[in-house]
């Protein structure tokens, strides 16, 4: 695994010192996020094939994508190039967007091993949790119709509003993701790639086993941060 994920960021295209320089600012580029599992950790419930395809390809392409177009953005900029930055800004939304949802995807997931699906109790968002929904199995029930929701590509986020402390549960389509009071506590790939290969077009069945491998005490550390 380790040696799998430094051969891909080995393929990331990095900036010279000069090219950096003659834009007139430093840039540090993103890159894919270690994951604390291997790839076939999280089965039966998320084959090792989707979870080896999901981080080595689509999430590598978001990173790709977001590099080089904040790359070309500041390019465009330091020309004057207005159109040109306007375009480019809705692939930095993109790709960006593809980028962080994939990473708070990765690490709200863990294997049976590793917690993965126990439920927390005697937490701050537990807590809320119980007040707010009765329980989680209304919490779950809630997100999965959010989920089953979504026509096309998108998300759905278990989120804290931090204007209240309320958890409420988000559609985001495509790669948009959550910003401003919603801090994000767990979020689900609803995207075909993230299920076709194990559970074809019965997304339904992926929605109902996800929750088995999901990371209940990240979530908590979400809402306490």
């Amino acid at each position: 695994m380790s040696f799998l994920r430094t051969a891909v960021r080995s393929t990331i295209p990095r900036t010279s010192k000069a090219a950096i320089s003659s834009l007139g600012a430093v840039r540090t580029k993103v890159s894919l996020p270690d994951l604390k599992w291997d790839f076939g950790d999280l089965e039966p419930f998320i084959s090792g094939q989707i979870n080896e395809v999901h981080y080595t390809k689509h999430h590598q392409t978001y990173v790709n994508g977001y590099n080089t177009a904040v790359e070309q953005h500041a390019e465009a900029k330091a020309a004057g190039d207005v159109k040109k930055t306007i375009e480019l800004q809705q692939h930095i939304k993109f790709h960006g967007g593809g980028y962080l949802n994939h990473c708070l995807f990765w690490d709200n997931l863990a294997p049976n091993k590793q917690g993965g699906g126990e439920l927390p109790t005697d937490t701050a968002f537990a807590k809320k949790v119980e007040e707010q929904y009765g329980s989680f199995d209304n919490l779950i029930a809630l997100t999965n119709s959010k989920l089953a929701g979504i026509q096309g590509s998108g998300w759905a986020f278990i989120v804290k509003n931090t204007e209240n402390g309320a958890v409420e549960v988000v559609q985001r389509y495509n790669q948009d993701t959550v910003t401003g009071n919603l801090k994000p506590l767990v979020a689900i790939d609803a995207w075909e790639h993230a299920y076709y290969l194990q559970y074809k077009n019965v997304k339904a069945d992926y929605f109902k086993a996800i929750w088995n491998v999901i990371n209940w005490a990240e979530a908590s550390k979400r809402f306490d941060a």
